[in-house]
């Protein structure tokens, strides 16, 4: 690995220059990953857009642009002057996930798929993102 290496609280993220995952994807994925673990615990204030930026060698858009990923994905939240901080994710995830999967069913119902063809085409679908 070539990259860079910053640090939040106990956690190193590790940004890998020859990774095809542009840098804010990588950032992106480890705070989420290291969130959804509890290595970074619900509550933890992460570091200003800039100071992680700085830590990384990235420049402050980068880090800004994994920031609004991970808040969008209901991973972290921001709390104006305050900070932003690990999000309680676990119940928003699940309801998320829960409107998408309905909103699936009633298309795939309106395109006039039955319930088997429904379920493979979900199948395939989650094996293609998780193998990636």
């Amino acid at each position: 690995m070539t990259g860079r290496c910053g640090r939040i609280g106990g956690v190193t993220l590790k940004i890998d220059i020859d990774d095809s995952a542009p840098p804010y994807e990588q950032v992106r994925a480890q705070i989420s990953e290291q969130a959804r673990s509890g290595a970074l615990p619900v509550g933890y204030r992460l570091p200003t857009v800039r100071g992680l930026a700085e830590s990384l060698g990235l420049a402050a858009n980068t880090v800004a642009k994994a920031y609004r990923a991970l808040e969008s994905d209901g991973v972290i939240e921001t709390r104006g002057r305050n900070g932003t901080f690990v999000a309680a994710a676990g119940a928003a995830a699940e309801r998320e996930l829960a409107s998408a999967a309905q909103a699936y069913a009633e298309r795939a119902q309106r395109l006039g798929a039955d319930r088997d063809a429904a379920l493979a085409a979900v199948r395939d679908a989650v094996r293609a993102a998780y193998d990636a």
